[in-house]
């Protein structure tokens, strides 16, 4: 049995947390076309016959606007230490650009192997895939540079090949039926944000949160309290939409996701917040759940 721990990194909205997804073949990471959904450092666990791989998915690294941005950088940064190898992930519809570069930049402090991982090949033709190969190869000492499609798990199977050679441990480091080192409050949390993001797209900004006031689980249901944060009134409203329908249909969405992951028929109470500025404040980045 061989093992190890392997850091997805990229810049925000490249595909980490479908790319996570699909390899573990559970849903362990919330996903959105909106850039920056991923808040903490994300464990899921691959196994086969063979081995047990680690995959810590990370906030996207960015220059930070906020304490809160801050926090995720670091978490990102932390991430790339004590793994075995990287997968810097980029998207090969968008052209290179300052936030790629300023990735390369934090890599190049870590001195790990780093493979390449060039994602959404599907949308792209082979000339179009090369061309992407060209411009990123002589950016970095790359050890391996693999296009896929995280979407379609295109090439997936040639990705665990190349890792497999990098896993140095001889330890089984979680049962065979963990997926997630997460909590169950955590992916509750996540799904319901993940809804949020989904049902109000453009119009909401990252400035929500969600806490899980209350899980009380019983023989055949569970009860579930939820707050959502906000940083104003405005996004509050469109949160619940007219007559309370958005809010709704969030918790209708969510519940699905919260059912099949509990196993369990849910009732799920939701309502938002607002704590204005709540991302530079330090006492509700630690009740929300962010660590320093």
């Amino acid at each position: 049995m061989k093992s190890g721990f392997v850091s997805i990194v990229g810049r925000p909205n490249v595909g980490k947390s479908t790319l996570l997804n699909n390899i573990i073949g559970h849903k362990v990471a919330i996903t959105s076309d909106v850039a920056g959904t991923t808040r903490n450092t994300i464990q899921g666990i691959y196994h086969d016959k063979d081995k047990q791989i680690v995959f810590v998915d990370t906030p996207g690294i960015h220059k930070p606007q906020h304490k809160l941005g801050r926090i995720l950088n670091k978490q990102a940064y932390l991430s790339l230490y004590d793994v075995d190898v990287v997968l810097f992930l980029i998207d090969a519809t968008t052209k290179l650009g300052k936030g790629d570069m300023f990735v390369l930049d934090v890599l190049r402090q870590t001195n790990k192997s780093v493979i390449l991982v060039i994602n959404k090949i599907d949308k792209l033709s082979k000339e179009e895939i090369m061309f992407k190969i060209n411009e990123y190869k002589d950016l970095y000492n790359f050890d391996h540079i693999v296009p896929v499609s995280a979407l379609k798990k295109d090439n997936i199977a040639r990705l665990l090949l190349l890792i497999d050679g990098y896993l140095k441990d001889n330890i089984k480091y979680y049962d065979e039926t963990v997926i997630t080192s997460n909590t169950k409050n955590f992916l509750i949390s996540e799904y319901i944000r993940e809804k949020v993001f989904t049902l109000t797209t453009e119009e909401i900004p990252h400035s929500v949160a969600c806490v899980i006031e209350k899980l009380e689980e019983k023989k055949d249901i569970v009860n579930i309290n939820a707050m959502i944060v906000v940083d104003r009134e405005n996004v509050k409203k469109i949160i619940i939409g007219k007559q309370g329908i958005m809010i709704k249909e969030i918790g209708t969405l969510a519940r699905k996701d919260i059912e099949y992951l509990l196993g369990k028929k849910v009732f799920l109470e939701l309502y938002v917040k607002v704590i204005p500025k709540w991302r530079d404040k330090e006492r509700y980045l630690n009740k929300l759940g962010f660590n320093k």
